[in-house]
């Protein structure tokens, strides 16, 4: 579409998940943030309003696609009807990114409104790979796939989660999505170094980094967890997590992500130049100015 943004997406940029609260603001201030993510699903339509407004804001910034239903990880067939839609939104706006999640969210046909974690096999790997590689393949594009946050995980594994995405970006021959604050909640949850899991992944296959909040919940047994609920502001120990990130792999875009609980706009476009202001780590994990 010649109305579209050309410019690729500079690898210093900061954005903001849009979600429909924000729509008529977003319109009406036109913040100065890098690009925007929605959720693709949200956007099949072929007409109406919705596809109407995302029109209007890609003739102005860069849009990210990221998806949330194509249970990848999952058994079931992949929707075909699903992956249609998609194409078509992919072909009709032309997005920088297009993103989905290593998990599984549907069973038997049923869809669990949740992004669940995969047993770390070699099994659970190749089925991934496979269904990745026929992803890209009727988009015609490499997509990123995104670690999601877990608190339990399966008694049996071939790999670690961070060895699994590693292989899974080789084998698939796809980037990754690196959700931050999902390996910190992950981290606490079944106790795990954060870091040992950010320094292993590949560094050319990172593409795009996405923060959020979470929400500290009791658990069933006694004690605590950790739930990424994307409903407050980023927790000062993740963006330390991810100062030490930016320093290991560079510049990559940025994606601040808030769902619930949704702050006005202007906060969270703050909220976004925050984290890239937060000041940058040693090696030790300390903070130090610059």
């Amino acid at each position: 579409m010649n109305s579209h943004v050309t410019a690729a997406l500079s690898a210093a940029s900061v954005g903001i998940g849009l979600r429909s609260p924000h729509h008529a603001g977003f319109l009406a201030t036109r913040p100065a943030v890098g690009f925007v993510e929605v959720h693709s699903e949200n956007f099949f339509a072929a007409g109406g309003p919705k596809p109407a407004f995302l029109a209007e804001v890609r003739r102005d910034y860069p849009v990210s696609f990221h998806g949330v239903g194509l249970s990848l990880g999952g058994t079931d067939p992949l929707d075909r009807h699903h992956l249609a839609q998609l194409k078509a939104l992919v072909d009709r706006f032309e997005p920088v990114l297009v993103s989905e999640h290593a998990c599984w969210s549907s069973a038997g046909g049923v869809h669990l409104n949740d992004l669940l974690p995969l047993p770390y096999t070699e099994a659970a790997l190749g089925h991934l790979a496979g269904r990745v590689r026929q992803v890209q393949d009727t988009l015609g594009r490499r997509i990123l796939v995104e670690n999601v946050s877990a608190c339990m995980a399966f008694a049996s594994a071939d790999l670690t989660e961070w060895e699994f995405l590693a292989a899974l970006a080789d084998r698939a021959d796809c980037d990754l999505l690196l959700d931050v604050n999902n390996v910190y909640v992950s981290s606490v949850n079944l106790g795990f170094d954060p870091w040992q899991y950010i320094e292993a992944l590949p560094v050319a296959r990172v593409r795009e980094i996405h923060l959020a909040g979470y929400t500290t919940l009791p658990a069933a047994e006694g004690g605590t967890v950790l739930v990424d609920t994307h409903s407050a502001p980023v927790a000062d120990v993740v963006l330390d997590l991810y100062a030490r990130t930016r320093a290991r792999f560079g510049a990559v875009p940025l994606l601040l992500e808030w769902d619930a609980d949704l702050p006005p706009l202007a906060d969270l476009v703050a909220e976004a130049e925050r984290a890239v202001a937060w000041p940058a780590v040693t090696a030790a994990g300390q903070r130090c100015a610059g």
